[in-house]
């Protein structure tokens, strides 16, 4: 028994690590279609010939080429394979090879690419918010998790307080926000849509302020909130009852 689960770890993981991969990859021929707005440098679409795309330097040091790897090539290239390796590994933990895990793994992969593209250039796309929703939908009508009224409700409630938010930032959210909220109020539902709303809040209040106090950023700047949203949406997956209930103790 422990060795077979020990190779399901193994084999998650380097799934994580090629899905990571392909992650990286997309990312990089979105930033190529706007060359415009992104510098070449960091746009080449050299990457996507199937040798460099799937090779093992690829999955393990991409974008080294031989030279010695230093940390800001661990950090850009190697991180999005150990995060959604991390994904993969949690969610076979607290969901076995089951049904929820298929449908969750996909949502938090499509999650990071998001938040990867959020952060290199500041936007959401709306194809990949629109594939998620697609997914959940079917989900929801073959295989539902949640009542048709809660992941209603949270769909409603979602996309309402984030369009009151962006409306009164000012500019500091943008449409693709109030869409990914909408899409993940329809995937968890009504009342952790409310969690995922404030946990993502204070995980970017404690970012900004750490990011400031650090002299990385000021506070003109302006900070992508995919990555927030999308960490919310993966602690409330797992641990929304806990969350809650600490909620409403503390209150």
């Amino acid at each position: 028994m422990f060795t077979e689960n020990f190779c399901h770890y193994i084999l998650l993981f380097v799934l994580g690590l090629v899905t990571g991969s392909i992650i990286r990859g997309v990312v990089l021929r979105y930033c190529g279609e706007r060359s415009t707005r992104i510098s070449s440098s960091a746009c080449s679409k050299s990457i996507f010939s199937p040798g460099n795309f799937f090779s093992l330097q690829n999955l393990l040091f991409p974008g080294a080429k031989g030279d010695r790897v230093s940390k800001a090539v661990l950090a850009r290239y190697f991180l999005p394979g150990l995060v959604s390796a991390a994904l993969f590994l949690l969610s076979y933990y607290y969901l076995h090879f089951s049904a929820d895990f298929v449908k969750y793994i996909v949502i938090f992969n499509l999650l990071l690419l998001i938040s990867c593209i959020d952060l290199k250039v500041g936007l959401i796309p709306n194809r990949f918010v629109f594939i998620i929703f697609i997914w959940v939908l079917l989900w929801q009508l073959f295989y539902p998790r949640l009542s048709s009224l809660s992941a209603l409700t949270g769909f409603l409630t979602g996309a309402g307080l984030f369009y009151i938010i962006a409306q009164l930032s000012k500019g500091g959210m943008g449409g693709g926000d109030v869409k990914l909220v909408a899409v993940l109020g329809l995937a968890s539902g009504l009342p952790d849509v409310l969690i995922i709303i404030m946990l993502s809040f204070v995980l970017g209040a404690i970012t900004g302020l750490t990011l400031i106090i650090c002299r990385r950023k000021t506070r003109r700047d302006a900070l992508p909130f995919a990555p927030f949203l999308s960490l919310a949406f993966i602690l409330v997956s797992f641990w929304g009852r806990e969350i809650w209930q600490w909620y409403l103790v503390s209150m």
